[in-house]
């Protein structure tokens, strides 16, 4: 039996978590996060373009704006995400009404290019004064609730959605390719112009938006409808059902 020491066991170096950064706002306060983004050197920024889906008719009486609404979506760090969350809550006051939402979802991984570039932004430990800056996120334990339909019936989904708790949405077009002898094979015919619709929901209302929506915009009705949810972490500018606001106000985040 040996009497050479031991040699401890080295413990593995911690695995970096990734997020997604969405931003859902005002064209205005879209320019200002995409400069706050560029200041500290996000390599990844992508932008859609949407709409919201208060009518436009509360909007002109409340005198509220634009329906339209700028989608950000970037991947970080998960330390650098949290620090940009807590500097657009104070650069663009995202907790203002109309002002929209911004919210991290956790991702597994990632093409080994795009993991290079992100993981500069973990290596410079945040740029400027990002990580001084204190905010309670205290909305957490939230959802991202996406249904696809097809093109026209985003408002029969918020239709079935607000009576179920939603506050409010995102709307944006997008396009679904297919396998033609799929559909085929089970006789489904698919209107190929789509429109996806986001809302960001508390948890106990999660699962009630989703059976409605499933229920009035399914698979099987006209909409074509399909309905999935994704985690989110943290969120700033999103108002419970509970708020005394009324509903139509609300749903301009």
């Amino acid at each position: 039996m040996s009497n050479e020491p031991s040699t401890p066991a080295t413990s593995a170096a911690p695995r970096q978590e990734y997020r997604l950064l969405v931003v859902i706002t005002t064209l205005k306060l879209a320019e200002k996060a995409i400069r706050l983004f560029a200041k500290g050197q996000v390599p990844l920024q992508y932008q859609f373009m949407a709409h919201g889906t208060a009518p436009s008719a509360i909007l002109e009486t409340l005198g509220l704006g634009s329906r339209d609404k700028t989608v950000l979506i970037s991947m970080m760090p998960k330390k650098y995400a949290d620090a940009m969350l807590r500097r657009l809550t104070v650069d663009l006051g995202l907790v203002a009404t109309n002002s929209g939402i911004a919210f991290t979802v956790p991702v597994s991984g990632g093409s080994s290019v795009i993991i290079k570039m992100i993981e500069s932004l973990g290596a410079q430990g945040g740029r400027g004064s990002m990580e001084r800056d204190v905010i309670d996120m205290s909305v957490q334990n939230c959802s991202l609730i996406m249904a696809i339909v097809n093109q026209g019936y985003s408002e029969e989904v918020m239709n079935a959605a607000r009576p179920a708790g939603a506050r409010g949405g995102t709307v944006f077009p997008a396009r679904r390719l297919v396998n033609e002898e799929t559909m085929k094979f089970w006789g489904i015919s698919i209107q190929p112009e789509k429109e996806i619709v986001l809302i960001v929901a508390q948890q106990p209302y999660k699962k009630a938006i989703m059976q409605a929506i499933g229920e009035n915009c399914g698979f099987h009705s006209d909409a074509h409808g399909l309905v999935i949810s994704l985690p989110v972490e943290d969120a700033i500018g999103l108002k419970s059902p509970e708020d005394d606001f009324a509903h139509d106000i609300t749903d301009l985040k």
